[in-house]
């Protein structure tokens, strides 16, 4: 961005603050088509895209006046658009309709190849997400969601108590899901709330 743009934009900021609607409706020309293709490429839906869109900028709007004008406005837009989305997959994790919406509909936008691609790259990342965790812990996990095991048989295998494999559960998938946040697109995390891999 030039430092010509750079001040525009500032000044677009400015009026906006004051609550001037054109410099919204700028604002909202300039980057909304950047805002859906970066909400699409997380979630493969265009209807969920759309939401987060509008979600984005009425938050912007609902708050402008805490907007500061020296901000790099993009990178903004795009982290309120991250958050809605990570709060979209946290609540899909406990409601069955919008999970099928988020995550079976998301589907139909697949490509073959790159899903097998994403398959391959999806397995290193949870494994490297697995390899974070303590040794007992990892056994715990891995007894759990490998071999599918309750937490009553793992508790008599190891000989402790069902409480602490629940704590030990509870801590690994804590570790696993901040190491996917930070190393993963969010498909990947769509996909393991959906096979209850991250329940």
């Amino acid at each position: 961005m030039s430092e010509k743009e750079k001040y525009n934009e500032k000044l677009i900021i400015k009026e906006l603050i004051d609550g001037n609607e054109k410099a919204f409706r700028k604002l909202f020309d300039t980057y909304r088509n950047d805002v859906y293709a970066y909400s699409k490429s997380m979630l493969k839906s265009k209807e969920l895209a759309e939401e987060i869109v509008q979600d984005v900028f009425l938050r912007i709007w609902l708050h402008r006046e805490k907007l500061n004008p020296d901000l790099f406005i993009k990178s903004y837009l795009f982290t309120i658009a991250r958050n809605l989305t990570f709060n979209l997959i946290s609540k899909a994790a406990y409601d069955v309709k919008l999970k099928e919406e988020v995550f079976y509909k998301s589907q139909k936008f697949h490509n073959p190849t790159e899903d097998k691609i994403s398959e391959a790259d999806y397995e290193i990342i949870k494994n490297r997400a697995i390899e974070q965790l303590p040794p007992k812990r990892k056994l715990i996990f891995e007894m759990s969601r490998n071999e599918s095991k309750s937490y009553e048989e793992i508790s008599q295998e190891l000989d402790i108590s069902v409480s602490t494999v629940k704590g030990q559960m509870s801590k690994a998938l804590g570790t696993i899901r901040a190491f996917l946040q930070a190393n993963s697109d969010l498909s990947l995390i769509i996909t393991l709330l959906s096979s209850r891999w991250l329940e």
